[in-house]
């Protein structure tokens, strides 16, 4: 087999929170993979090659010889159970279910809305895109201090990186470099953002460091 053939494949996009999830745990895990940009601005991803991977055009999308894996939430449980070195789920039924809350305090309940921004910008008003912005992300935020105060340790469910970080991680950022977001409110996610920066597989994955990002 050609050197490369058998290595997975991630369609990435730099600045998408949802690839961001993916490389760190792809980071982790020790796996190398290809990375193939997706650019969003210019509809790369409504192409007809890329709607054969993931038909409603998101990114990411992960390939793993004939397996063809879309969804950011999918692609990490595919993961946990394909490559079980560096686990990121705990073996505690608790610990478990809280991360998967905090993961989908993120992806369900603030990232859709905040994506909404552009809508909002459009259809409503400019004056409005980053104010609804703010509300959908602080509502999270103090939705997530209050879930995890009671089990944080280093990290966001125990002293251990687990599915919750890699979903608190690019949501942080995005708050804090897109949206303006007042971190003083949220001392425990401000803690973990801290936390975070000291990890080479969180920076090596983070937005400017990949292949598509801007040149500055």
């Amino acid at each position: 087999m050609a050197e490369g053939e058998n290595k997975l494949k991630l369609y990435s996009y730099w600045r998408s929170s949802c690839s961001f999830r993916i490389r760190i745990a792809l980071n982790l895990k020790g796996l190398e993979y290809q990375y193939i940009p997706v650019n969003l601005l210019k509809g790369e991803q409504f192409s007809p090659e890329f709607q054969k991977l993931n038909p409603i055009g998101y990114v990411p999308v992960l390939v793993d010889g004939d397996m063809i894996i879309s969804d950011s939430f999918a692609i990490f449980m595919y993961l946990e159970e394909k490559y079980p070195q560096h686990p990121l789920l705990p073996s505690d039924l608790a610990k478990k279910a809280l991360n998967f809350q905090a993961a989908n305090i993120v992806s369900s309940s603030i990232q859709p809305l905040q994506n909404l921004a552009k809508y909002i910008e459009e259809k409503v008003s400019p004056d409005e895109k980053i104010p609804w912005t703010k509300f959908h992300i602080e509502k999270g935020f103090e939705a997530l201090e209050k879930l995890l105060k009671d089990h944080a340790g280093k990290y966001a469910t125990g002293d251990e990186v687990s599915m919750a970080d890699l979903f608190l991680a690019p949501q942080i950022l995005a708050g804090i470099e897109r949206f303006n977001v007042d971190m003083a409110k949220f001392p425990l996610l401000s803690r973990l953002n801290e936390a975070y920066s000291e990890l080479p597989e969180f920076q090596n994955a983070k937005p400017e460091n990949q292949p598509d990002a801007p040149s500055a």
